[in-house]
């Protein structure tokens, strides 16, 4: 006899509402023809494209810094 278990949402919503508290989304839009480069770049190298993204504000904030 197979155990089924139940399905809660707990710690999904444990993990939304944490994740509101302390990021905050930014949206932009690119070219399609960007975009799909920027990802296949990332495919190819195996960077999340929000590390890319991070680095660039990260690196933008600390020229602004100067």
């Amino acid at each position: 006899m197979t155990e089924t278990r139940r399905k809660t949402y707990t710690s999904t919503e444990v993990k939304r509402r944490y994740n509101a508290k302390v990021y905050t989304q930014i949206s932009v839009s690119v070219p399609k023809e960007m975009a799909a480069a920027f990802k296949a770049k990332c495919l190819e190298t195996g960077i999340p494209q929000a590390q890319v993204i991070k680095a660039a504000i990260e690196k933008f904030l600390a020229e602004k810094a100067k």
